[in-house]
């Protein structure tokens, strides 16, 4: 029987399960690729990079304060997103974990996936801050203001507890597993129906072994 797949959804959301055969991968061997949100320094460095991009961007020549601020806002916003929403699995060492890690974003690696941490609390405070700081070096402009709110909106929304674990999908298909109908078909057997003017079967009696 042919079939054919589901129509494509516009909007899909899918979770991604655990086992307890992952949770064990899980605790083989140290994550390094999460762990060192919590290491020493590790906080200061996002203030650094923020402070190192400004510098650079207020070099380019005629850069207004509003611009500025503004694309600082959005290259860390995009870039966090990219790093803690975006790239699923581990870098190295995925092998030791025995793919654990695949289908998850480092933020849900961070800490075991536990929620509101000192580390994920300070990841989640510092896209606010930076917000609020562009919001007041662009002068509450209501344009520059809307697009740093969608950036930071966009950045925290992943970092929700309601979204843990939680992939939404945009025009996806729907392998569900039920498969719609469409014709049936029948494979060949390897023999023909018989048709007239054929060669006339051959009837065996005692007579052929005698």
């Amino acid at each position: 029987m042919k079939s054919r797949g589901r129509s494509g959804s516009l909007l899909k959301v899918e979770h991604v399960g655990r086992s307890t055969v992952e949770d064990l991968d899980q605790n083989t061997y140290v994550n390094n690729n999460a762990n060192w949100v919590n290491a020493k320094g590790a906080w200061l460095i996002h203030v650094v990079l923020i402070c190192i991009g400004k510098i650079i961007i207020d070099t380019i020549p005629g850069m207004q304060p509003q611009i500025s601020w503004t694309l600082v806002n959005l290259l860390y916003q995009a870039l966090s997103y990219l790093m803690f929403h975006w790239v699923t699995g581990i870098p190295f060492q995925s092998d030791m974990h025995a793919g654990a890690y695949d289908d998850l974003t480092m933020w849900e690696q961070i800490d075991d996936g536990a929620q509101y941490t000192p580390a994920k609390k300070w990841l989640f405070s510092v896209p606010c801050v930076l917000f609020l700081a562009s919001t007041h070096y662009t002068n509450y402009n209501p344009w520059l203001f809307a697009v740093n709110l969608c950036a930071l909106v966009l950045t925290l929304l992943p970092k929700l507890p309601q979204l843990h674990r939680q992939r939404v999908r945009f025009l996806a298909d729907d392998r569900s597993g039920a498969s719609t109908p469409v014709t049936l078909s029948f494979p060949p057997s390897g023999a023909s129906t018989p048709v007239n003017g054929g060669t006339p079967p051959v009837i065996i009696t005692e007579s052929h072994f005698r």
